[in-house]
């Protein structure tokens, strides 16, 4: 019965009616939802949120900060999405951080590249909330000025898999 009362309806569609009142959602529930419905039945494997978080962070990277990684890597550890981005420094900040009073520029860049991820948390909490189905809890970031590789850790309010396995 519940197979052909939910048959078709996304995930919004799904959150409307819990936020309506007419279905209670839990984590249990959810996941059993998402795996009788027809929109919902092939839930995301852990591969492919991993993916899809790192072509939203590079295309985020290349629209918001001009310049897109080399190289990005996703992981999914529980309720912590760690994104690894490799050559993320301008050519300009490359030689901010080779000048010979170095200390100084590394810091300015790690200020500026912080202060502008801090800035841009409305923008990316929101893309990660998609893609994973779960509100993000914090964003923590550093950036290395020698080898020019960023990591973003966003933690969620609960794990990024329904059932924690690599697929569904």
């Amino acid at each position: 019965m519940i197979e052909k009362v939910f048959n078709g309806l996304d995930a919004g569609q799904l959150r409307s009616l819990q936020f309506f009142g007419f279905l209670e959602l839990n984590q249990e529930n959810l996941c059993e939802i998402m795996q009788l419905t027809e929109g919902l039945r092939m839930a995301k494997s852990k591969g492919r949120i991993e993916a899809e978080i790192s072509e939203a962070l590079i295309k985020f990277e290349k629209e918001y900060m001009g310049r897109g990684p080399e190289e990005t890597k996703t992981y999914i550890i529980d309720d912590m999405i760690l994104v690894r981005l490799q050559r993320v420094l301008t050519p300009a900040e490359q030689q901010l951080a080779k000048t010979s009073n170095n200390a100084k520029g590394r810091m300015l860049i790690k200020q500026v590249r912080t202060e502008l991820l801090e800035k841009a948390r409305s923008l990316l909490e929101p893309i990660v909330a998609e893609i994973t189905g779960k509100p993000v809890k914090s964003l923590h970031t550093d950036i290395s000025t020698i080898t020019g590789e960023r990591i973003i850790v966003f933690t969620l309010e609960d794990s990024a898999l329904c059932d924690n396995t690599d697929s569904v």
